[in-house]
């Protein structure tokens, strides 16, 4: 059976951490593919820093050497809002003989009762969600059946990877920017090549 893990975001921009974390998702969870999956809008911001077609360029560039990674625009390529049930129905369409891994960090796990229709989506998805510890969630009080009120099942389709800790988002790397700081080692060179020779995030206030 094909093994997919569906790793989504803004990828605003696509840094380390991101890939990092879909690497040892690979690994660990025996996957065939991870689907990198790039938010138009997504539902709980007002928009993104840079284009569409920018968010794509770069993460063309950082997943080009790995056979195993590959993007999806299933959320680009329709309307919004985008919610992850929806996303995550498609794509168990477009791949109805595969078992669906949802690759996401602590602090989006602990947030998941404030999804929309999160009861439904565990109801009615093939979907195994795996969590990674993130720095500052992985004491006690990240728990797999710490929904179980809310969302019950839900542990039973959780479970915790292994990934290392990454300590920067991609907020981090666009402050640092933005204040003249280097952002090397934090994002892959072909990345910061392209947002230096695109000016990008450069007027952001």
């Amino acid at each position: 059976m094909k093994r997919l893990g569906i790793l989504g975001g803004t990828f605003d921009p696509p840094h380390i951490a991101h890939l990092i974390l879909a690497q040892h998702a690979y690994e660990e969870l025996n996957l065939s593919k991870v689907l990198f999956v790039p938010a138009g809008i997504p539902p709980h911001k007002a928009y993104t820093r840079t284009t569409i077609d920018d968010r794509l360029a770069m993460l063309r560039l950082v997943i080009a050497d790995n056979p195993h990674f590959e993007i999806s625009r299933v959320e680009i390529d329709r309307p919004g809002p985008h919610f992850t049930i929806d996303t995550v129905r498609i794509i168990q369409a477009e791949n109805p003989d595969a078992e669906l891994f949802f690759i996401m960090g602590g602090d989006v796990y602990r947030d998941l009762p404030n999804w929309d229709r999160p009861q439904e989506m565990f109801e009615t998805c093939k979907l195994a969600v795996a969590v990674m510890r993130r720095p500052g969630f992985g004491s006690p009080d990240l728990r797999l059946d710490m929904h179980e009120g809310v969302i019950p099942g839900l542990k039973d389709y959780a479970l915790m990877l292994n990934s290392p800790l990454v300590e920067f988002s991609s907020t981090d790397i666009v402050d640092r920017l933005t204040r003249g700081k280097s952002v090397r080692y934090m994002v892959p060179t072909v990345v910061l090549d392209y947002i230096q020779q695109r000016n990008l995030y450069e007027d952001l206030p």
